[in-house]
């Protein structure tokens, strides 16, 4: 199981550069990932998420980075392709991208755009494709309900192939749309207001068997947080997400559970045992 850590992209950690010195101390502590939020913000301070990538990617060698998530509805799909080859080629192809519908209406309502979530799940899934088409560096048309391209051609391609990893995000309505995808963030029903559990980790991958149509590696990846320093019940409890089939562990030490210096404390403890 690999191991990274979630910061936020508003309020204490808003500072790009503040989020590339987290993202050196990540990598120099033996994470595996760095991710980020993707909101506009509102009265919070707030950075922008591709910015903030590229000085992280500027700031570290190894460790994998991306978005977690960027609501695909509220980018134009062909800027969001070239921002996303851009930096896979920057990092040396370390992006993964974390995509979903946003997590409610007002960053769209606000700004005079549909919030409504089928709406936003229908560009989300238009706008997968088009990025799928623009990344092959082949000539590529499209004709969907909410995205029309005409004869484009995207290069450079990626650094990675086939593709940069797309994560959808999302409870078990999400599933089947990630199963033709590269790897799924996996959350309760919000309503439950948890974590997920393991023995969901398991169904989720018994209906990505039943959906998908290759045997190709597929990344489970649960966000939550472990408690202590290495002790024996934190190493039980990643060991119980590992069984159950989880590829990667994000610490949570975004602003809204941690301030900036205990979430920075524990970066430096490394990842939970296992």
């Amino acid at each position: 199981m690999h191991y990274g850590i979630y910061l936020a992209n508003v309020g204490e950690t808003s500072d790009p550069l503040l989020l590339a010195g987290l993202a050196h101390e990540a990598e120099e502590e033996g994470w595996d990932g760095v991710f980020v939020w993707d909101h506009i913000g509102g009265p919070q301070t707030a950075a922008d998420p591709w910015v903030a990538l590229t000085a992280m990617a500027m700031r570290t060698k190894e460790v994998k980075l991306g978005p977690v998530v960027t609501p695909v509805a509220r980018r134009r799909p062909w800027k969001l392709a070239r921002e996303t080859v851009t930096l896979d080629h920057l990092s040396g192809g370390r992006l993964i991208l974390g995509v979903g519908l946003g997590w409610g209406a007002e960053e769209f309502d606000t700004f005079g755009e549909e919030g409504d979530p089928r709406t936003r799940a229908e560009k989300l899934d238009e706008g997968l494709a088009v990025l799928a088409g623009l990344w092959s560096g082949e000539h590529f048309s499209y004709s969907g309900k909410h995205y029309q391209i005409k004869d484009a051609c995207f290069l450079p391609r990626p650094v990675q192939s086939p593709r940069i990893p797309i994560w959808p995000c999302g409870a078990w309505s999400s599933f089947r749309r990630a199963a033709h995808w590269d790897g799924v963030i996996a959350i309760a029903d919000p309503n439950a207001n948890r974590a997920i559990l393991p023995d969901e980790v398991r169904a989720i991958r018994t209906t990505m068997q039943r959906h998908r149509a290759d045997g190709a590696p597929f990344d489970v990846t649960v966000i939550l947080w472990s408690e202590g320093d290495r002790s024996l019940s934190e190493s039980v409890e990643t060991a119980r997400y590992a069984e159950a089939g989880v590829t990667w562990w994000l610490e949570d030490l975004s602003s809204e559970r941690f301030p900036l210096e205990e979430a920075r404390k524990r970066l430096h403890k490394g990842p939970p045992a296992h």
